[in-house]
């Protein structure tokens, strides 16, 4: 590494604390009643549970979610035998990809020793304290004997990530890449570039997927594994060749697969013609590959290729699987991780690369054109449907094969584990089941966005609604496979081309004439708002019934956009003014925020409506409204024009809707914290933490929002604009694709509303 790298690194893990982990308490512990149940006396309680059933401690401890890193040191990568406490930073950071891929808490343990057998007592000696055990960074050809004596002594899963996650995600570049090639595991013939650990353990699993065993030749630095070499480990042994070959040049004509887990260069370019047509090159010595990618393109164009590492295509990671291996064998109690799982997790990995990449992972990979082919066989580490995917079918492969000592409903579970992941999920699961199977025409007006387009694929994927995007066909017939999604323009979603649809337009410029000249627009630019701005065009498109809500903007400020959505949708009849409504899902839950982008400085009146009908769209989320009306002021105590109109708007909310839970004015944390209102006034009106906060202002909404947000990086959703005749919402330019079917799911649930549409 360079010195900027070096530095940048030690200052990584020196500041602003030393080193990359810490324990934080999952209970409160702020009063003497915390401290005598989480110790004494109170603790005595879960012992005796657990010393009368120990499967009991995956109730009352955190053993069930408890996973240790283990390593002596002898083979951490790229550095070789550094000892123990030299590879405490690789241990920590391998704890820290657990929790943060998985949310699996690891203690990462670093054994002072090179003997084997006392290494096998220390770690079989901690299996009370974990739901399993993660095997780093061991040399080979111990590792072996120690991860088989471990699977023997232990009742908790033990998994040398070196050897099987390694092999499990080869497995899964490799189906796919054959797909692409088409050809099969069972006529497949596979070269290797050594035949430790880690390639042992890709070919066993390769073999267990289809690969004969006899197509199979192994090499090392000492040469080709043939039948009549000495001192052979019978895991070795097994694919031994009778042959006159001894070199790897020798063996490489007409193979289809080279898996290199070797050493930097030892793939010779002048070597790649011997291969046979099509051909996989995986070349994963770290971090010099057995052969440059360019250097193998250049002489074989026809190959797949991937390596071990982030800057070329097709990186063979681990991290694709140790964590959902384990969060899946850890979620059914499995006793250990077999061979059905390991297979589970390999499928599960390729059928994934198959679907078109996630938003995020787009942003993750700066935009980055992520489409199943020769380029993308395996999807990358930021996937956040990897969890989804492979721990449920790591779970239903435990259960299935026996090891599993708790038993899952498996859709339910991958339910959870979408909510967990998109922690919107659990807060919207009510709207989108409002909003599934409705099929509502919902308009997109920047329909050329790609955040647009996947959200379009989403929508239509759970079954939400019939969209119609505003867009030019010419562009997204370039884009839609450039993206790798999937659905059919004038089939799956209706699209509105100012290009070539001038029938649509004429009507619609039409229809604005008849009410742009009394909103400020000039009649010279009524055509050219309708056929270049979309916002103008998709509100034109609800506002005649072609559709039956729409999102719009995102490229561009908000107001702008707004001024548009107001000179063309009405106000709801009852209501004086149109506010903002917008969410954070917090660690603690749900918090809403009002009116966060519309009312710079609303009235009493004008609070108060925003509060009940922010109340209104909270409990469309399952939820009940506890709101908070705040103020710089607690109860009464300022006399200024703010705290004043906060204490007015309280009287006009209680006594237009006596029902719902609402207080102030207050301070923002008596307005979160129970036991802090209590102390300041007696008949506090709602109970826990508020889940509405009423600001005085729009700077003050805003303001909090976006430092919440920021801060805690909380996804969002909304801005929901409430008070319209018709459902529109108008997009933020940072909105995410998620962002967006959030909104979709809103604007559809608002149409099966009485009243709407």
């Amino acid at each position: 590494m360079d010195d900027d790298i070096r530095k940048a690194s030690l200052d990584y893990h020196r500041f602003p604390r030393p080193g990359k982990l810490r324990i934080e308490p999952t209970k409160r512990m702020v009063n003497q009643r915390d401290l005598a149940l989480a110790y004494s006396p109170g603790v005595a309680a879960p012992c005796e549970e657990i010393a009368a059933d120990p499967d009991k401690a995956l109730d009352y401890t955190a053993r069930g979610n408890l996973v240790a890193v283990i390593t002596n040191g002898t083979a951490v990568l790229g550095l070789g035998a550094i000892g123990a406490l030299a590879s405490k930073p690789v241990m920590e950071g391998k704890a820290v990809l657990f929790k943060k891929f998985a949310d699996i808490d690891v203690f990462d343990i670093e054994v002072d020793t090179t003997d084997p057998r006392k290494f096998i007592d220390a770690v079989a000696l901690l299996e009370p304290t974990f739901g399993g055990i993660n095997l780093e960074d061991i040399k080979a050809p111990e590792c072996f004997a120690i991860e088989a004596e471990l699977k023997k002594r232990m009742n908790i899963p033990v998994f040398h990530d070196d050897q099987h996650g390694t092999a499990i995600v080869v497995a899964a570049a490799v189906r796919n890449a054959l797909v692409l090639q088409g050809r099969s595991l069972a006529n497949a013939r596979l070269v290797t570039s050594g035949a430790g650990a880690a390639a042992l353990a890709c070919v066993d699993l390769l073999v267990s997927m289809g690969l004969p065993v006899d197509n199979v030749t192994l090499t090392d630095k000492d040469g080709v594994i043939h039948s009549g070499r000495q001192g052979m480990l019978p895991n070795m042994a097994r694919y031994a060749r009778t042959t006159n070959a001894r070199t790897l040049p020798d063996v490489l004509p007409g193979a289809n697969l080279f898996l290199g887990l070797s050493a930097p260069g030892v793939l010779k370019p002048e070597w790649l013609p011997l291969l046979a047509d099509k051909p996989l090159i995986f070349a994963l010595a770290n971090p010099e590959p057995e052969i440059l990618p360019e250097v193998a393109r250049a002489a074989r164009p026809d190959a797949i290729i991937a390596t071990g590492r982030s800057d070329y295509a097709n990186q063979v990671n681990n991290v694709l699987c140790f964590p959902y291996i384990f969060r899946g064998a850890l979620d059914v109690g499995a006793t250990q991780i077999n061979e059905a799982m390991k297979v589970a997790a390999a499928e599960a990995i390729a059928a994934l690369a198959r679907l078109p990449a996630h938003d995020s992972v787009a942003q993750a990979y700066g935009g980055r054109k992520l489409v199943f082919g020769p380029d993308y066989i395996i999807p990358t580490p930021f996937d956040p449907r990897l969890i989804v995917e492979i721990a449920p079918a790591v779970a239903k492969a435990a259960m299935d094969s026996g090891v599993a000592r708790r038993t899952l409903d498996i859709p339910a579970y991958a339910r959870r584990l979408a909510q967990q992941t998109a922690r919107s999920g659990q807060l919207m699961m009510p709207v989108f089941e409002a909003a599934r199977g409705t099929r509502r025409r919902i308009a997109y007006g920047e329909g050329e966005d790609e955040r647009v387009l996947r959200a379009v694929q989403d929508a239509l994927d759970e079954g939400l609604v019939r969209p119609t995007i505003v867009a030019r066909r010419r562009i997204l017939k370039q884009k839609l496979p450039e993206l790798g999604l999937r659905f059919v323009l004038d089939r799956d979603v209706d699209v509105v081309d100012p290009e070539t649809d001038h029938d649509v337009f004429e009507s619609l410029v039409d229809a604005y004439r008849a009410i742009a000249a009394r909103k400020g627009v000039p009649a010279a630019e009524v055509i050219r708002h309708v056929y270049r701005r979309p916002t103008v065009t998709a509100a034109m498109l609800l506002r005649t019934g072609r559709v039956d809500a729409a999102l719009v903007g995102g490229n561009s400020e908000y107001w702008g956009q707004v001024e548009h959505v107001l000179r063309i949708i009405q106000r709801a009849p009852t209501v004086s003014r149109v506010y903002a409504l917008s969410g954070l899902i917090l660690d603690a839950g749900a918090l809403f925020i009002t009116d966060s982008h519309m009312v710079p400085d609303p009235t009493p009146d004008q609070v108060a409506e925003m509060t009940i009908l922010a109340a209104a769209e909270i409990r469309r989320f399952g939820l009940e409204p506890r709101a908070a009306l705040l103020s710089h002021s607690n109860f009464g105590a300022s006399h200024s024009p703010s705290a004043r109109k906060m204490r007015a708007a309280l009287g006009l909310v209680r006594a237009a809707e006596p029902g719902l839970a609402v207080d102030g004015e207050m301070h923002a944390d008596a307005a979160l914290s129970q036991s802090l209102r209590e102390k300041l006034v007696p008949d506090s009106r709602f109970e826990g933490a508020a889940n509405l906060l009423v600001m005085p202002n729009l700077d003050a909404a805003n303001i909090t929002l976006t430092a919440l947000a920021g801060s805690s990086s909380s996804p969002t959703v909304g801005p929901m604009l409430m008070g319209l005749a018709q459902p529109i919402h108008v997009l933020t330019p940072g909105v995410t694709s998620r962002g967006i079917l959030n909104l979709t799911a809103i604007a559809a649930a608002e149409v099966t509303r009485e009243g709407s549409g």
